[in-house]
């Protein structure tokens, strides 16, 4: 393992945001596109302006993936998938809608190296004016959705789905359930797309509760904490190797960007009293990051 150095943490655009979430780095355009969940809308900062540029949607936007069109992202809503061109802002339907929705809505979603779109639910906890619904209960689910369509659930019985990643040397799936503070790991086929049995990789730590996260070059989780104020950085063997103190307490998914990975892009929530709360943040550190998984089309 190098030496991680850390530069200060600077704010990259003080949104506000509800829910900031699903941060995802889009190098040919040196941009970065996350969305605001319960104001349903997804921003992009434009690096070499400092500008944000905002779209509205009509339900919680989740999560998103770049695809193998560059022009096109794909976007998971809290009911369903849509096709997302944001030059045009062109919407289509992907075809994918999740069972029991509004009871439950979609919540953390990645694409793997395989070209998958893996996504969790959860109980719905955002009613449909953003307002705030009671979550809890065993409702979620963890989805991978092929590029021909077809559906498979993978995993039942969650609370909160968060946290998808996939080891450098793509033989691991890293997986968050938030509410019982517990981070899987399982073995992955990155050509299959198949994992195997799950076993324990971080559980217990008492500062928050695991959100999003997102993977370094040297196979390192940096595993944003809700109510914890803090990324933590967790070895390969789920050892603690550092603690990033942030400005707010709801810090929720993170994302490497900028022309060589090295700079941290960190989204966060609104808390009562924290002025900054709701802000992007970025980090410049020494680690690389990984680029971004498509989702195949």
């Amino acid at each position: 393992m190098s030496e991680v150095v850390l530069g200060e943490i600077t704010i990259a655009a003080p949104t506000g945001d509800g829910t900031g979430e699903g941060a995802v780095w889009k190098a040919d355009e040196a941009a970065l596109y996350w969305t605001d969940i319960t104001r349903f809308l997804i921003h992009r900062y434009d690096t070499a302006s400092a500008s944000v540029k905002t779209w509205l949607f009509r339900e919680p936007v989740v999560a998103l993936s770049l695809t193998t069109e560059p022009d096109r992202l794909l976007v998971a809503l809290g009911s369903h998938l849509i096709h997302w061109w944001p030059a045009q802002d062109r919407r289509e339907d992907h075809g994918f809608v999740l069972p029991a929705s509004p009871a439950v809505r979609l919540n953390d979603g990645r694409s793997d190296p395989a070209g998958n779109f893996w996504v969790g639910s959860m109980r719905n906890n955002v009613g449909p004016d953003g307002e705030a619904l009671e979550a809890g209960g065993t409702d979620g689910k963890l989805f991978r959705i092929t590029p021909d369509g077809a559906v498979r659930v993978v995993q039942e019985g969650l609370m909160i789905s968060n946290t998808l990643c996939w080891s450098p040397d793509r033989t691991r799936f890293y997986f968050a359930d938030t509410m019982r503070n517990l981070i899987w790991e399982y073995a992955y086929d990155a050509a299959s797309g198949e994992i195997g049995q799950q076993r324990v990789f971080f559980e217990g730590f008492e500062r928050g509760w695991p959100d999003g996260s997102a993977m370094d070059a040297e196979g390192y989780l940096w595993n944003c904490r809700y109510g914890g104020r803090c990324v933590v950085r967790v070895a390969p063997d789920g050892k603690i190797d550092r603690v990033i103190d942030m400005p707010v307490s709801n810090i929720t998914t993170c994302a490497f960007g900028g022309p060589d990975l090295r700079r941290l892009y960190v989204t966060s929530a609104g808390a009562q009293g924290e002025r900054l709360a709701g802000s992007l943040f970025s980090i410049e550190t020494s680690v690389t990051g990984q680029a971004e998984n498509w989702f195949r089309l």
